[in-house]
């Protein structure tokens, strides 16, 4: 090969080597631009779907605040009625003349003193109808005598004390209102009429009577409570019974009970000034009237669908008694109250209620005979003749 033939051959290798060259350049500038968009690409489809995952379409911000404020208004306008309290109604237990105690002019060896030490037990004296008074919601006694240490004995026939500690007998027998307005209060003075306030209110008793009117809480009830001392005065104890209801009245009492010591002793029918009373106290909004100090019992009547029971009688007065009753008295929060007769009798110092059937329904004819107007079922429920 002569000289110029290997020149022309050797600028031919180098061209070939240099275009060679420019496509691998090329190729290689090509791959790098196509993965350059590639990425691009993967990194714009990358942002759009992240976009499209936090821009998603918005609830209607107007239609969930007009739903809250709709449910809100809702609940404004909607008023949730306030329950309706059940009707509630109270149970009262009421007794006659209970005597704790006894005069100095007695026989000692069968007075009511001597029951007690022979039997050294407050309960005793009410041990038969202790039950009955507990599951009661309130029982008042007629509290005739009084609980003093005082000797200051009063110039009449009979004058009754009793131990202070005699409080007892009624905390046991589960009495929790007591009414003194009668004619043995003051037998030794005025100082035994306040000790006996001091004593029983100390026990838990609540007393009443007099110019002293009280208001009870009971299972949401209150309950007035007045006691009126009649014997003296007859019918100028009417200001006295309209001024204590009032003022019961304005302490609030939803039901008010009137207890009158009254009446002739020894007589079933209740006199003219008995009638008047009662009848004035029901006009002035007694619920219930009940009286004492007859010693006996007397007759029941309805007026103005309110009841009035004349007298209960004796209860504990430590000695016999043939003829004695328990006055069961449902009294609701509205309406008139319901009465029901539990007959009983008294002897060895204590009350007990009648168990045999054919005495019970005997006293159920015997109250129908004294009282007015009314009948009792054969079990002891009272109501008024048709």
């Amino acid at each position: 090969m002569s000289y110029r033939q290997k020149i022309v051959y050797m600028q031919i290798t180098l061209i070939t080597v240099a275009i060679f060259l420019g496509l691998l350049v090329g190729a290689a500038a090509l791959t790098k631009v196509m993965n350059n968009r590639q990425a691009q690409n993967s990194e714009k489809t990358a942002s759009q779907e992240q976009q499209e995952e936090t821009t998603e379409p918005k609830k209607d911000d107007s239609s969930t605040d007009n739903t809250d404020d709709t449910s809100k208004d809702s609940q404004e306008e909607t008023t949730t009625p306030e329950p309706t309290a059940e009707p509630v109604s109270i149970t009262v237990s009421m007794v006659g003349d209970c005597t704790l105690g006894t005069d100095v002019n007695f026989d000692q060896s069968t007075s009511f003193d001597a029951f007690y030490q022979m039997k050294n037990d407050p309960g005793y004296f009410f041990q038969n109808v202790k039950d009955i008074f507990t599951a009661d919601d309130l029982t008042v006694a007629n509290m005739e005598g009084t609980l003093t240490t005082s000797n200051d004995r009063q110039q009449k026939t009979f004058a009754f004390k009793g131990n202070p500690s005699y409080t007892e007998i009624l905390t046991q027998g589960g009495v929790e209102a007591t009414n003194l307005a009668n004619n043995h209060s003051h037998d030794y003075g005025d100082q035994s009429y306040e000790d006996t306030i001091q004593y029983l209110e100390a026990a838990g008793i609540t007393t009443f009577g007099y110019d002293r009117t009280a208001v009870m809480d009971v299972k949401g009830i209150k309950v007035g409570l007045i006691g009126i001392y009649e014997l003296k005065d007859g019918l100028g104890r009417q200001q006295q019974v309209i001024d204590t209801i009032q003022e019961v009245k304005d302490q609030g009492a939803q039901v008010i009970i009137v207890s009158f010591h009254w009446g002739t002793e020894k007589s079933n029918i209740p006199d003219d000034i008995q009638k008047t009373l009662a009848h004035l106290a029901v006009d002035q909004g007694a619920d219930l009237v009940v009286g004492h100090h007859p010693h006996v019992l007397q007759g029941i009547e309805y007026y103005k669908g309110k009841p009035i029971v004349y007298s209960l009688g004796n209860f504990v007065f430590g000695s016999s008694i043939p003829k004695t009753m328990l006055l069961q008295v449902e009294v609701p929060r509205e309406g008139d109250p319901a009465l029901v007769l539990l007959p009983g009798t008294s002897s060895g110092g204590y009350t007990r209620m009648v168990a045999d059937e054919a005495e019970k329904e005997a006293f159920y004819r015997y109250m129908e005979g004294l009282s007015f107007g009314i009948t009792v079922d054969e079990a002891g429920r009272i109501r008024q003749a048709d």
